[in-house]
């Protein structure tokens, strides 16, 4: 397209060199592309496993290969996000193929002829046989149909048959890595004397009193942290800290927006419709056939549009409103009355507080955040501020925690969905709702409500005339060809008012979106290519509906790690230092009893007491699961307290009230159990990390695709 429309606009170049220059747009791509040999490179490895390179076209048959068995499977071709996922099965074959056969090599597992037979149609019937041979109708397995198939196998196309082929290679790699998994996975022991630990830690309760100084009692702005800082922790914390190949660029959009003879022909071509909706005596019928946009007939608030929301509490029934503009598209609405839904709908916000991870001290920890976030709403905070700042759930937090609409047919996960669905009126709910993905803190904005509305749409969207794409492009073009660095760029957007500088900071090389842009694929590629520079300038890409010109402004690299790379957790982990050397200096030396000590201290210590607690489970009320505390705290005689010391959030001084010992028990069976379960469901894990880790994997396929 942007060739094309040079073209149109050197209209004075000699026909010989367009003609050039057309030849070079159809073979550009072999020719001339990043992986070309004119384009610069003769490289063609996509990647590198176990010190084997994958050279591209070995990759690309094997992608073609799966993509030839999945659309004759389908009977239909393949969708984009498909082919990626193809790619990414032809990536992991290629994985198993090198790095765990030369594990499975190495302890001599295979899967014999024998063994394979009675995977396919013998007394140990494979899943993926039982999948494949199963009734559509019934779920049942047939070994009959198996039978009659493979009797049949020589009849049958060549592709057929090469693809039963690969189907009973995967069978066998498949068999063979289970044998592995379950090899390892049998080959866990739990000595007694861990048993025995165990046991001790579940069974030993302890009364604690404790001072607590918290990290947040000290507002953040009053530390100031410093780049040598951050860069003295880092190298001090190397190991913990891995690097990945991002790129960070900035950019400016020329949208594609459809000019005012686009908008206006069809907006005289909706007025007409509306006359006929109007009249229609089957009006959802006449809608389907005129609509650019599909909407349902009848609809639930989780259903419309913000606009549509506001507007159809004026509707009457019978009559024909619009149009409505919402983006490139006008709507009318011929509206025809409600009904009761045996589906319900409601509105609400959420704040979400995720674990690091799943365990038991990260996800105690996750719930004191989320319990102190849910005190300051109630003491008057503002929830959509705090949603913004703090809530894990990116996609939200952006609208301020908003969820919009939904309905209770399992749209969102059971707790979430019981608790929203049961409020009767709006506003906070009162308490944390726990899910698999963390706790949340609820505002409910809508209650439920199950009407329907009939509602017969018809949707028609402006296209923007070929002309009106030309002269985006020619303001693109124009731009791009003013400037060749960030400064030129930047001095360029402040002139022309017209454009908005946007930023999308550390992408990856696997990303197929730019911030909202869907289709940043090729803008992606050309921040990672070899030759694109800090402060380099793009050319112009095209996307769905707008042209857009980058400059590159950051680069990390995985073997590279910087500060910038976790500026925001470095100096977290830092400023904390700092509170911690404050607090332990003033309460260094403090003597008395607890409250006397906080007393002396002020404001922000914590007296609180825990009883009952244990090693494996025990809980501080305001300071959560701290293994640090909790591990001074049960190495202290009754009566006696620790020095100052620093734990996971704050600063302690931890008290021995008394200690009751597990008593004695001479089998350990149970917890010997307990720790093997928890280790074998882990090990399959493992030993992929294992595997993959030590075949030191380079993925270059980004370069490619």
């Amino acid at each position: 397209m942007a060739l094309i429309n040079k073209i149109r606009e050197k209209s004075g170049i000699a026909v010989t060199v367009i003609a050039i220059s057309l030849i070079l747009f159809m073979v550009g791509g072999d020719l001339l592309g990043p992986n070309s040999l004119l384009g610069g490179s003769n490289n063609q490895v996509v990647g590198e496993i176990a010190g084997k390179d994958i050279d591209i076209k070995d990759f690309q048959s094997r992608v073609d290969a799966f993509r030839q068995n999945y659309e004759a499977q389908s009977g239909r071709s393949l969708s984009e996000n498909e082919l990626a996922s193809l790619r990414d099965q032809a990536w992991n074959q290629f994985i198993v193929d090198i790095a765990y056969k030369k594990q499975f090599d190495k302890l001599g597992l295979s899967v014999t002829d024998q063994e394979l037979f009675d995977m396919v149609q013998g007394n140990h019937i494979s899943p993926s046989i039982q999948q494949a041979f199963s009734d559509p109708t019934t779920g049942r397995f047939d070994k009959n149909a198996v039978i009659n198939y493979l009797k049949n196998l020589k009849t049958l196309p060549a592709e057929q048959m090469k693809s039963w082929a690969n189907f009973e290679k995967s069978l066998r790699e498949e068999r063979t890595r289970a044998k592995y998994e379950n090899m390892l996975r049998l080959s866990t022991y739990i000595p007694k004397a861990q048993s025995e630990k165990e046991y001790m830690a579940q069974n030993t309760k302890a009364n604690v009193k404790y001072l607590y100084v918290p990290y947040f009692s000290i507002v953040d702005t009053t530390i100031k942290v410093t780049d040598s800082q951050l860069e003295t922790y880092l190298s001090e914390h190397r190991e913990e800290y891995k690097g990945t190949d991002t790129r960070s660029i900035e950019y400016v959009t020329f949208p594609v927006q459809p000019a005012k003879d686009d908008s206006s022909a069809l907006y005289t071509e909706i007025k007409e419709l509306a006359r006929g909706l109007a009249t229609a005596k089957n009006d959802s019928s006449f809608a389907s056939m005129n609509t650019d946009i599909p909407l349902p007939i009848n609809m639930s608030l989780a259903n419309m549009s913000d606009q549509l929301k506001e507007a159809v509490k004026t509707f009457v029934p019978g009559g024909v409103y619009g149009p409505y503009r919402e983006g490139n598209t006008y709507y009318i609405y011929k509206y025809g009355g409600t009904r009761t839904d045996t589906v319900s709908s409601a509105r609400a916000s959420h704040i979400l507080i995720r674990a690091e991870n799943q365990s038991d001290s990260a996800k105690a920890a996750a719930k004191v955040k989320a319990e102190g976030i849910l005190a300051q709403i109630r003491a008057g905070a503002n929830f959509e501020a705090l949603a913004a700042t703090s809530s894990a759930d990116p996609g939200s937090a952006q609208r301020g925690g908003d969820l919009g609409y939904f309905q209770n047919n399992g749209a969102m996960v059971k707790p979430f969905e019981e608790a929203v669905f049961s409020a009767t009126a709006p506003g906070l709910i009162n308490r944390l709702i726990e899910s698999q993905f963390g706790y949340h803190i609820i505002k409910v904005t809508a209650t439920k409500s199950n009407t329907l509305y009939h509602i017969a749409a018809i949707g028609k969207t402006i296209e923007a005339s070929q002309a009106t794409r030309d002269e985006a492009y020619r303001k693109a073009d124009e731009f791009v060809n003013s400037v060749k660095n960030k400064e030129e760029f930047d001095e360029a957007v402040k002139k022309n008012k017209a454009l908005v500088l946007a930023t999308a900071n550390r992408i990856p090389e696997t990303a197929t979106n730019v911030n909202a842009i869907q289709n940043g694929r090729e803008i992606v590629r050309w921040a990672f290519k070899d030759d694109s520079k800090i402060n380099s300038v793009s050319p112009v890409f095209e996307t769905e509906d707008q042209y857009v010109v980058a400059v590159l402004t950051g680069k990390s690299e995985a073997d590279k790690v910087t500060i910038d790379d976790f500026r925001d957790e470095l100096t977290t982990k830092v400023r904390n230092q700092i509170k911690s050397e404050q607090i332990t200096a003033k309460l260094k030396g403090a003597t008395g009893d607890l409250e006397t000590i906080a007393k002396k201290y002020g404001a922000g210590a914590l007296v609180e007491s825990a009883t009952d607690i244990s090693l494996a489970t025990g809980f501080l009320t305001s300071a959560g699961f701290d293994p640090i505390a909790l591990g001074k705290a049960f190495g202290l005689k009754p009566g006696q307290k620790t020095d100052v010391f620093t734990g996971e959030n704050g600063v302690f001084i931890m008290e021995l009230i008394n200690k009751t010992d597990a008593p004695k028990i001479a089998d350990f069976t149970q917890y010997k159990t307990q720790l093997t379960q928890s280790l074998e469901s882990r090990s399959s894990y493992l030993v992929n990390e294992a595997i993959r880790e030590n075949a030191k994997i380079k993925d270059k396929r980004a370069k490619f695709f």
